[in-house]
């Protein structure tokens, strides 16, 4: 009888906040897409653990950024495209609309690919035909949402865990070393090619697109957090959702990079700056279940993270110009990037990279606008920034925007 009276009231409480739960998982697959494995893969590869303080600085600011979305989304009801098209003038929204389906493009890239890869790696299929399997189930597996979100969150939800068992299992295998790990948190470059890399790591693990679809994932709880208590108690189960999926997510990406720097760097073994190149280095050093295990997890990721894209290129249509397209139309047209540079023969895993520095340049349109409505007691009342907060964000847009132009200078000046 004690033990029945202890779990009722447990079993209660999880009733209660269980339904704000999943939206930040959603979110979090876009920080483990396929874009990832290429950028921290091979930065491990080339330079160690040399970048290990990019990985953990962009997830802290992928937690910030994404709490502010999804805040704005549940306390208005409505997602950041639609925000900015009611307080923005009409000639800013077409620009951001613009920016942000180039983003979804270099975003579906990324994603294809990196299915069309883990078929290759698991069956042999022919890129190409990989690549138009990965948009078939990507878009069976949007087809979820239209039966009810939590479906669809829990699909994703059980994807991230596939991902996340995957690289803890090889990374467990590859162990790591204490010492040259603590010594990549401290900041440092070795170059402009390691400004590159830092560059696409940050545009892979900061993703534009899902700090537009996240506000969208939770403004379908706006309803039911009308109540200031409810909204309250939501609003604090909303940031432990995101500290939550998105410390997973951060747990994939440092385990990709501490097993590309463990094993591949300074080894000389040859092709491991590409996927297919640390499939079968991570079947030479260690056995073919490891290397099965970074396919599957690839796998997983390419078509979880391509159907959260499409999702994701809907909402910016729709609240950007309140306009919409059949999800097959825009399927095909944001899939034909990825399959040219399949058909052509082209180097996906470098495709894959530079799709994620592109990635990073979208990142301050969606940024600069969140910042600026969840800064406003006109937008959110009584739940608007904190100052400090306000402050932290405008750092981090900073950051990202200087390393951008730098990049540029760096690059082509």
């Amino acid at each position: 009888m004690v033990v029945l009276d202890v779990a009722l009231p447990i079993r209660r409480h999880v009733a209660r906040v269980a339904p704000w739960f999943g939206p930040a998982f959603v979110a979090a697959i876009a920080y483990a897409d396929p874009g990832n494995f290429a950028t921290n893969f091979t930065g491990g590869a080339t330079f160690g653990y040399l970048l290990v303080w990019v990985i953990v600085a962009a997830n802290l600011m992928a937690m910030l950024i994404q709490s502010l979305s999804a805040k704005l989304g549940l306390v208005t009801g409505r997602d950041l495209p639609e925000m900015c098209r009611a307080h923005l003038p009409r000639w800013v929204s077409r620009i951001l609309w613009v920016q942000a389906e180039l983003v979804a493009m270099a975003t579906d890239l990324a994603e294809i690919i990196g299915g069309a890869l883990a078929l290759y790696l698991l069956f042999g299929i022919p890129l190409p035909a990989g690549g138009l399997i990965t948009c078939v189930v990507a878009f069976a597996l949007l087809g979820l949402q239209r039966r009810g979100a939590r479906r669809f969150e829990t699909v994703i939800g059980g994807l991230l865990a596939v991902i996340l068992i995957g690289f803890l299992y090889d990374a467990l295998r590859a162990g790591a070393d204490g010492p040259a790990l603590a010594a990549g948190l401290v900041p440092s470059f070795a170059g402009t090619d390691s400004l590159l890399l830092a560059t696409g790591i940050l545009g892979a693990t900061v993703m534009p697109h899902v700090i537009y679809l996240h506000s969208a994932l939770t403004k379908t709880r706006a309803v039911a957090a009308a109540d200031p208590h409810r909204r309250r108690e939501a609003l604090r189960c909303q940031r432990a959702d995101t500290l939550l999926a998105l410390g997973a997510a951060g747990l994939v990406n440092l385990a990709m990079l501490v097993i590309a720097a463990q094993l591949f760097h300074g080894s000389g073994i040859a092709g491991t700056d590409t996927l297919e190149g640390i499939h079968r280095g991570l079947a030479t050093t260690l056995d073919g279940h490891a290397a099965l295990a970074f396919a599957i997890a690839l796998l997983a990721s390419g078509f979880a993270s391509s159907s959260v894209g499409t999702y994701a290129g809907q909402v910016v249509m729709q609240g950007f110009i309140n306009r919409s397209i059949p999800l097959t139309v825009r399927r095909l047209l944001t899939m034909a990037p990825a399959m040219v540079i399949l058909l052509i023969g082209a180097d996906p895993t470098t495709a894959l990279v530079w799709s994620q520095v592109m990635l990073s340049f979208g990142v301050p349109f969606a940024l600069v606008p969140l910042i600026w409505l969840t800064r406003r007691r006109d937008v959110l009342g009584e739940h608007v920034n904190h100052p400090v907060t306000t402050a932290v964000a405008v750092v981090v847009a900073a950051l990202i925007i200087a390393l951008n132009v730098f990049l540029v200078a760096q690059t082509f000046g």
